[in-house]
């Protein structure tokens, strides 16, 4: 299954977070495309330093629950810690999307329900898959314009 993981990082050294991040998924999923990574103001939450963003896609057997536990580990191996909602972090990896599949649990909704607000999701996956959409949301190039003209 194609599977849209979000990559962030504000605390640390980003670049070498992020970097390892992506060594270490590659470990648990083929990577088919990462983006660079986007320099970004941090949206929400309390007063924070920027945070360094990008996107992968991946393909993987494992069903999307489980994917996000090992992305959890991945995050939790780079010191991320999670006691304010929304605040700086080392490492934050969010599960995008899973192929067509639609689930809302308490620990996993998907597509995620931000990310087409989320222009520092919106411009990397456009870099890596221009064609890309999120279900039930449309295609990312229309949802990143829609947000453009909001400013």
């Amino acid at each position: 299954m194609k599977y849209v993981i979000a990559l962030g990082s504000n605390l640390g050294d980003r670049q070498s977070i992020l970097t390892h991040a992506i060594d270490s998924i590659k470990l648990i999923a083929e990577v088919i495309a990462v983006s660079s990574f986007y320099d970004t103001n941090p949206v929400g939450g309390p007063d924070q330093p920027n945070y360094l963003n990008g996107v992968m896609i991946v393909n993987s057997e494992k069903l999307p629950e489980e994917l996000l536990k090992l992305l959890q580990e991945i995050e939790n191996s780079a010191g991320r810690t999670r006691e304010i909602k929304w605040g700086a972090r080392t490492l934050d990896l969010d599960l995008i999307s899973a192929g067509e599949i639609h689930i809302d649990t308490e620990f996993l909704t998907l597509p995620h329900p931000r990310a087409h607000e989320r222009a520092f999701v919106l411009q990397p996956w456009i870099e890596i898959e221009p064609g890309g959409a999120i279900v039930g949301k449309g295609q990312i190039t229309d949802l990143l314009a829609a947000l453009g003209s909001q400013e």
